[in-house]
């Protein structure tokens, strides 16, 4: 099981608000990270390329490239934070954004409560991968 602190926890037992609760933080660190490992730039520039990746609208397409990737319980997780009763949508993004994003997050948390790590790495590369070909794929039209 690979997590920071170890500490029992039954993601099953969570409900997918809570579970976005921490994959929003689990899938803003793989971006930072990737962020800060492709090479040293001001923060600003950092913070601004992170903002892009992390907003609703990106979390949800992120999510429409590896759907079908999904095994059947992720695919449960994510359709249960996306199905959740939200409190608020944010003035920039559409409810289908905004519960797809949340679906998402729900996803990662279960991931990462359940110490699947190296899923979530692959489940990222994935999106990033995809997100690569169809910005290769624009520039050509």
């Amino acid at each position: 099981m690979e997590r920071f602190l170890g500490q029992p926890c039954d993601p099953s037992l969570l409900s997918p608000l809570t579970l976005a609760f921490v994959g929003d933080c689990v899938f803003e660190l793989f971006v930072r990270e990737q962020l800060v490992c492709g090479g040293n730039c001001p923060v600003k520039k950092l913070h601004a390329r992170a903002v892009e990746q992390v907003c609703c609208s990106a979390q949800n397409q992120a999510v429409n490239r590896i759907f079908p990737l999904l095994e059947e319980k992720e695919r449960e997780v994510f359709l249960r934070g996306r199905n959740a009763h939200v409190g608020h949508v944010p003035k920039n993004a559409s409810p289908a954004e905004y519960h797809g994003a949340t679906g998402l997050e729900a996803l990662f948390g279960y991931l990462y409560l359940e110490g699947k790590l190296d899923r979530l790495r692959q489940l990222f590369s994935a999106m990033q991968a995809a997100q690569t070909t169809e910005a290769m794929q624009a520039t050509e039209e």
